[in-house]
């Protein structure tokens, strides 16, 4: 199975700083307190390691710089997503493998010209039987009459069947969609799911964007799309199921869903001012979790997920009394953050991004 394109752009930094340090896997390996072979792997893109602090460890010993740092994890947490969201959207989906698959086939053998000829009027049989001597002969234009009435009868029957595809549909007060005007709920977009590239994910981008959703419309259905899909869900009242479903279709359509939020600036600022013990790391450490962006949704592995400014677990917004939609108004978020890090005064519920902050000046 080909790398994803995150991937590719992760493992190239990482072959980056290793060939700067003029040092083999194994050296790097023992430095870093991984194997050798574990380090290839990652350097060739084959796999994507699942704990950033391996990642951070091996960047030290490369002798990365502190901006350098902030690309990896940036990268390294893009290709850890588009691996996580991969996994959890073919559980959530599994029937989207399985039609793929189910490709139509005929038992029919076929049948030889010679063994089934065909009526031809130039052939006089040289025989007749007793039996097709008492019949009266059949006329050649009652049988051409015939050919003729059964073609009619199939081109009426086509007319009747369309008149009846778009007939007004007085159940529901009207008439049903024209080709074109919702997309999403026609046949060639029954699916639109991790991975697809086509005019379907074209629309839903479309349609997040018209909701005031931050992203690309480039028809490519990836992780940020995907987290747009989640955040739109949770704030149109949906479960978040990673697929696009015909709730979320109806959804889309509507148009009374808002993504907007704060910008990145506003974020930033808040968070000075929560985190006024320690305003520079605090923004650091939401940038390197969120990129400052309140509607940032991260699937772990497990299935669980983090959500908004600081990335507040599943398992912490319990603890919190917390719900996804709480986790995406940045205020709540930002007064959350700065709860968890009351206990212990310091960082510890995001070890990656203290990781990757650590010998980085604060922002």
């Amino acid at each position: 199975m080909a790398a994803s394109p995150q991937t590719e752009k992760f493992a190239a930094c990482l072959r980056m700083l290793k060939d700067r340090s003029g040092r083999g896997y194994d050296r790097l390996g023992k430095e870093a307190g991984v194997s050798g072979s574990s380090l290839h792997r990652y350097c060739s893109g084959l796999s994507v390691p699942t704990d950033y602090r391996m990642v951070h460890a091996f960047a030290k010993v490369c002798g990365a710089s502190a901006e350098e740092l902030r690309e990896l994890h940036r990268l390294w947490a893009l290709a850890d997503t588009d691996r996580d969201v991969s996994a959890v959207t073919a559980k959530a989906n599994p029937e989207a493998e399985a039609e793929a698959e189910a490709a139509p086939e005929t038992d029919e053998p076929a049948v030889p010209v010679e063994a089934n000829p065909g009526p031809d009027d130039d052939v006089v049989p040289s025989e007749i039987t007793p039996d097709e001597a008492e019949k009266p002969p059949r006329s050649r234009l009652a049988e051409k009459l015939s050919s003729r009435f059964a073609i009619l009868a199939a081109v009426v029957a086509v007319v009747l069947v369309a008149g009846f595809v778009w007939m007004p549909d007085t159940s529901t007060g009207g008439a049903s969609p024209a080709a074109g005007d919702e997309l999403l709920h026609s046949r060639a977009c029954k699916s639109v799911s991790m991975g697809q590239h086509d005019e379907c994910v074209r629309e839903l981008q479309s349609l997040l964007t018209r909701a005031k959703g931050r992203l690309a419309i480039d028809g490519d259905f990836g992780p940020e799309t995907l987290r747009r899909v989640t955040a739109f869900q949770v704030l149109a009242g949906l479960p978040a199921t990673n697929v696009v479903d015909d709730a979320t279709k109806k959804a889309l359509y509507a148009q009374k869903v808002s993504m907007t939020t704060w910008s990145s600036a506003k974020v930033a600022q808040r968070i000075r001012e929560v985190f006024v013990e320690d305003p520079g790391t605090a923004v650091a450490i939401a940038r390197c979790a969120s990129f400052l962006d309140p509607l940032y949704v991260l699937p772990n592995t497990n299935g669980s997920r983090n959500w908004g400014v600081f990335q507040i677990s599943d398992a912490r917004l319990r603890e919190l009394d917390g719900t996804p939609l709480r986790a995406f108004d940045p205020e709540w978020n930002i007064k959350a953050a700065h709860r968890l890090w009351s206990v212990r005064r310091d960082f510890h519920d995001w070890p990656s991004c203290q990781a990757a902050l650590k010998g980085t000046p604060n922002s």
